[in-house]
């Protein structure tokens, strides 16, 4: 049946503010969908695919300079099915054609721009276009044109070369079942091959950009608790220091940026992901549990404040993401200049600030400098820091008066589930019980989100777009893991027992080996991929493996952390091919080899709890006991005697003798990071 929808632009309905954005382009864009699809086929006319974020400055710069101008949408609506697809919306879509224009050798990057056989195949791509050539680009509409004449004179050829980078594409994203019994996780074999590439004196990857690369500091993280390696816990330390001290950290309103565009942490591409944030705060916690080190704990909670007062939608779920512009300037919310901030504070407290505080214009910067501390990154005593935060909230109070960057309100499933969980170990560690109210808030309002037992991936104003992928399964059985650790309450562990039900029903592959991104029921996909590779944010692979894993140790159920190792070991035989893209599932693979077990039986929740919440770390699931035998202390074949207080803990598949007092469990928490790799 022949499909044609509409000669209009379709954008209105949906519920991405990205794509709303571009509802009054005059490009008849249409989603992406089987409809959209259907229509291609129908006309026999090659696809323009598009995708890109709401927080994405060159994705705004290409719209203005070309989906707006009616010169070009004339070409687009003449000669192709236009596609806009937002890419938190649908990784999914953005994963294949990324991958796609990685194999044809060209740099990946947003705007992403793919042709399209008429049976979404990929043929040729790239990024940025301006509408007439500039920086040694093509102009769009020269390349729509050469597109278009490439088509009609020599389609074979395209459809030839389109078929084997679909080939090339299937084999790596969606590979056949692979052999287990790979050995262990090359945990410390891969470590010292990212610290290799670690910056010595600045943190991060060397050289630029910079970005806070989560899952390569989990991995080193993890090498230091497991197999004790020093310099891996210092490289991840020296990261944070710097980054929390240079300008991607936002030292006014709290908040990391994206990235920086130079090598020193200074210069930040100014937009603000939710997913970075909670991330941040999670390694923060662990660092601050390490150290001791005062910049952690005022790091969290400016960052946590921050997305208490700027991210938070009704209902209490978290927002997607801040622009990088506000008032067609990238940056201009941000930045200071001295005679501004001499404006708000006055003289001397604008003197006393910039004596710890420095303005920075890099070379060849447009616009005001940039606030930062890598000149004295090193912490002062509590009483000057408080001094310095309440000279900053003068400048925070001043900046809301200015013109904010425009907010993707849209709820992520998978990226509240990562804030949840971060909340949730936040507000044990520092006894901020007002941060556990807010995770307990973005956990309520998912779950009421949800429809036949079914989780959204995305939610706005009412609006939800089903089905699920697989990481919001994975991210919200984590969050609901790491609250109950914060409030013990069995419903949590209910719910998320519910979700591997629905995790395994739409997701799982037909010989249960592994997991599929995309819900069998989602039929818009050209091709069904595992999930395998991180992006900023670990693999929806590995968050699997974590998430089953941390269930299976809270719940006692033993067929769950079988599934996690079946995982594990099938997807670690698929990380040989491109171990650096899939870190993460070295990762959870390592910690689902030995997880960390703490029964508690405190009564009172004065001597063991408090303990256990100062001291976060990855590997392990805390439960405290109640009067009746728990799951997990069955699983553990523990006989727990109720009479007096202690606590008991077990890494991997042996327990230790049980735990007395408050002071010997502290040591016994933090040896067991020195310990682990010889019990």
């Amino acid at each position: 049946m022949e499909v044609v929808l509409s000669e209009k632009n379709l954008l209105g309905e949906q519920t991405s503010p990205y794509l709303v954005q571009h509802k009054d382009n005059p490009v008849h864009w249409r989603p992406w969908s089987r409809a959209a699809l259907e229509e291609a086929q129908s006309l026999n006319r090659p696809i323009l695919l598009s995708v890109g974020y709401a927080a994405c400055h060159w994705c705004h710069v290409m719209a203005h300079e070309c989906f707006e101008d009616p010169e070009v949408a004339e070409v687009m609506n003449r000669l192709f099915v236009n596609i806009k697809v937002d890419r938190e919306e649908r990784p999914d879509i953005d994963q294949i054609y990324m991958a796609a224009l990685s194999a044809m050798g060209e740099q990946g990057g947003w705007p992403l721009t793919m042709f399209l056989t008429p049976d979404a195949k990929p043929f040729w791509g790239g990024t940025y276009f301006p509408k007439t050539p500039r920086f040694g680009r093509p102009g769009f509409i020269q390349v729509l044109n050469a597109i278009h004449s490439a088509w009609e004179d020599k389609q074979e050829e395209l459809q030839n070369s389109a078929n084997a980078v679909s080939t090339h594409i299937h084999s790596n994203l969606a590979p056949s079942i692979t052999d287990r019994g790979v050995g262990d996780p090359p945990l410390g074999e891969l470590a010292a091959k990212i610290a290799s590439l670690m910056d010595r004196q600045l943190g991060g990857l060397r050289g630029a950009p910079k970005f806070p690369n989560a899952p390569f500091l989990d991995l080193l993280w993890l090498d230091w608790l497991e197999n004790g390696t020093e310099h891996h816990r210092d490289s991840v330390l020296l990261s944070l220091r710097y980054m929390l001290s240079g300008g991607i950290y936002d030292h006014v309103g709290g908040g990391l940026s994206r990235y920086s565009t130079d090598a020193q942490w200074l210069v930040p591409h100014f937009e603000k992901m939710l997913y970075d944030n909670a991330q941040l705060i999670r390694l923060c916690c662990y660092a601050y549990a390490e150290t001791g080190d005062y910049l952690f704990q005022r790091r969290i909670e400016e960052t946590v404040g921050w997305l208490l007062r700027e991210m938070r939608v009704e209902g209490g779920g978290f927002a997607s993401s801040l622009d990088a512009d506000s008032e067609g300037e990238e940056g201009k919310f941000y930045l200071w200049s001295d005679e501004k901030i001499k404006e708000v504070l006055g003289e001397d407290a604008a003197r006393e600030l910039l004596a710890t505080y420095s303005l920075t214009s890099p070379e060849a910067w447009e616009g005001n400098p940039i606030l930062h501390r890598l000149l004295h990154p090193d912490f002062q005593p509590p009483e000057q820091e408080q001094r310095l935060r309440e000279l900053l909230d003068h400048l925070l109070e001043a900046r809301g008066k200015r013109v904010r960057p425009g907010l993707d309100d849209k709820v992520l499933v998978d990226w509240n589930g990562l804030t949840i969980a971060a909340l949730a170990i936040a507000g044990r560690q520092f006894g901020r019980p007002e941060w556990l109210d807010a995770a307990r808030g973005a956990f309520r309002f998912v779950c009421e989100s949800m429809e036949r037992g079914r989780l959204p991936h995305s939610i706005r104003e009412g609006r939800r777009l089903f089905p699920a992928i697989a990481s919001d399964y994975a991210a919200m059985i984590s969050a609901a893991v790491s609250l109950h650790g914060a409030l013990q309450e069995e419903n949590l562990i209910s719910q998320a027992m519910q979700w591997v039900e629905m995790l395994e029903r739409y997701h799982a592959g037909d010989a249960r080996e592994g997991y599929y991104l995309t819900a069998s029921d989602n039929n818009d996909v050209p091709i069904r991929i595992r999930g395998d590779v991180d992006d900023a944010v670990p693999s929806a692979t590995a968050q699997i493996i974590t998430a089953l894993t941390q269930l299976a140790t809270v719940s006692g159920d033993h067929k769950i952390y079988e599934k996690a190792v079946r995982v594990a070991e099938t997807a670690l035989a698929r990380t040989r091919n491109q171990p650096y893209g899939q870190l993460g599932i070295v990762t959870a693979s390592a910690l689902a080899q030995r997880p960390i077990k703490l029964l508690l039986n405190d009564p009172t929740r004065t001597e063991f709890v408090p303990v256990a919440n100062r001291i976060p770390d990855p590997r392990r699931s805390d439960i405290i006991l109640g009067p009746e035998k728990a799951a997990a202390e069955l699983a553990s074949e523990i006989e727990v005697d109720r009479s007096f207080p202690g606590a008991w803990l077990c890494i991997g598949q042996i327990c230790l003798p049980p735990i007395r007092t408050g002071t010997d469990l502290e040591a016994d928490l933090k040896a067991a990071r020195r310990r682990s790799a010889g019990w």
